[in-house]
């Protein structure tokens, strides 16, 4: 191909690509504004402080002015009125006194953005992201903030997209795109084209993380060391990993249904014995999930029948396990404990 060609077809992607974003955009504004003005869903409290004690972060898609903010509630009321705030946040996660957020603006050119607020919810800086927000993280002590976008594609399914995944200093710079790391996979360095990482979870210390490696159709656990820029993988066939609180299991979503439409069952890895328990969620769970405690999971579900609207489930890890609603009209859940 000559080097004409090659231009032409960049600059067809990349035309197709923006009209893609824009076109995102614009959809999610107008739902957006449509469930902003619908009659309240749920009861609210719109102090917007934050709360103290054990509770959960989530983004708010009950129907009223709260939508698409992120709320608040404690852990041991998750059914009560929610604390919401004026953040307005795609994905958010908190931990460490630090919060995560990743946000669509809607306009005639759309943009995506990562910001980070304090506990009390102001907001103390922000940055760009180059594709629609997907997935985020928070370090335990809150120093480092990890983000994923869809660069093209807006779902994990095989040869349909691309991502980059960031992990970022709070305090200023970050470790660049994790493309930009060495992936050992089976002992052996994986050429550098045609992969993709994404579903950063944080280990407990300032070095260690895990994530999502794909190449091809195939996709592992990776384990990551910030300082040796290396990503190791530990598991075939896993994905937005999330860290149990104690450092010593990992859940994912695992692909059951090999092809072009996937099917997500919520799997849990033992990290000392490499021993799988695949839990007994039927639906497809296209989540980051997230651990209530040592022994209950959090994921989010769309909720069927309202486009735009979700609800957060939990499930406890052993085999066997029945899901349960956790909390209605709510998505991308974050445990402060």
């Amino acid at each position: 191909m000559s080097a004409r060609a090659r231009w032409t077809w960049l600059i067809a992607i990349t035309v197709v690509a923006l009209a893609a974003a824009t076109g995102y955009g614009v959809w999610s504004f107008i739902g957006y504004q449509q469930r902003q003005s619908a009659p309240a869903a749920v009861a609210l409290d719109t102090a917007g402080t934050g709360l103290s004690g054990p509770h959960v972060v989530f983004r708010n898609t009950a129907a009223g002015a709260g939508y698409g903010h992120v709320a608040e509630v404690p852990v041991a009321d998750p059914g009560g009125p929610r604390t919401v705030t004026d953040a307005v946040c795609d994905r958010v996660y908190s931990a460490g006194g630090t919060q995560a957020c990743l946000r669509t603006n809607a306009g005639i050119v759309t943009t995506f953005e990562a910001a980070v607020y304090d506990s009390q919810w102001r907001q103390e800086k922000s940055w760009p992201l180059p594709g629609i927000p997907s997935r985020t993280r928070v370090s335990t002590d809150g120093k480092l903030v990890a983000s994923t976008a869809f660069v093209t594609g807006h779902a994990y399914a095989p040869t349909s997209f691309s991502t980059a995944t960031v992990i970022s200093k709070v305090a200023g710079g970050d470790y660049g795109n994790l493309e930009d790391f060495t992936l050992i996979v089976d002992g052996h360095r994986l050429a550098p084209a045609d992969r993709n990482f994404w579903g950063v979870t944080f280990g407990n210390d300032d070095n260690t993380f895990y994530a999502t490696a794909a190449a091809g159709t195939r996709t592992w656990l990776v384990k990551g060391d910030l300082r040796a820029r290396t990503l190791t993988s530990v598991h075939e066939t896993a994905e937005c990993p999330s860290l149990s609180p104690d450092g010593r299991r990992i859940a994912y979503k695992k692909n059951v249904t090999p092809g072009p439409v996937p099917h997500w069952n919520i799997a849990v890895l033992d990290l000392a014995t490499n021993k799988e328990t695949v839990l007994a969620e039927t639906r497809s769970v296209d989540d980051q999930v997230e651990w209530l405690n040592d022994s209950t999971l959090l994921y989010g579900l769309p909720r069927e029948g309202a486009v735009g609207d979700d609800d957060v489930w939990s499930i406890g890890t052993r085999a066997g396990d029945a899901p349960s609603l956790f909390i209605a009209h709510a998505w991308s859940p974050s445990v402060v404990r």
